[in-house]
């Protein structure tokens, strides 16, 4: 299992801006997962749920929605940073997200993770961290992204 690299506030958080943080445990996405997010999103596209018919498109196989993937960071992300010592945390945003390879049913994927920036703001810290998800065997990652957080300190 994973460890997260643990922070014990912003000072902590500042010193650490630029260095990797480890690697998450792998997670293979199965068709049911990706059916699964079709359905709470509505996006049904073939080419994600329709196996029989994606065996004969461009990827030989259903693949996971990019944002499917996007919405994995929330799972990968306290596998590698954890902050101590807070009242709260809270998702702020997303910056440049990118999907630059596909994720084939089947698919290994993990993450690792950058801080990018950390910013005061009032009553806590905000933290930059750029995520890459890359897939077992793949050349290019997946999805690259910053996703903005606040810590309430």
């Amino acid at each position: 299992m994973a460890e997260p690299r643990i922070f014990t506030g912003a000072d902590d958080l500042k010193a650490a801006v630029g260095e990797q943080l480890g690697y998450t445990d792998w997670l293979e996405v199965d068709q049911k997962r990706i059916d699964t997010f079709a359905e709470a999103t509505g996006d049904h596209q073939w080419i994600h749920v329709d196996p029989d018919k994606a065996a004969s498109g461009p990827f030989g196989t259903t693949i996971a929605h990019g944002y499917l993937t996007l919405s994995l960071l929330p799972l990968f992300g306290p596998q590698l940073i954890a902050v101590e010592g807070v009242k709260m945390g809270v998702n702020y945003g997303t910056n440049k997200v990118r999907f630059p390879a596909p994720v084939p049913v089947g698919s290994r994927l993990r993450a690792t993770a950058a801080i990018t920036d950390v910013t005061d703001v009032p009553g806590g810290v905000q933290v930059s961290v750029a995520f890459t998800v890359e897939r077992e065997g793949g050349d290019k990652p997946v999805c690259v992204a910053e996703s903005v957080s606040r810590y309430y300190l």
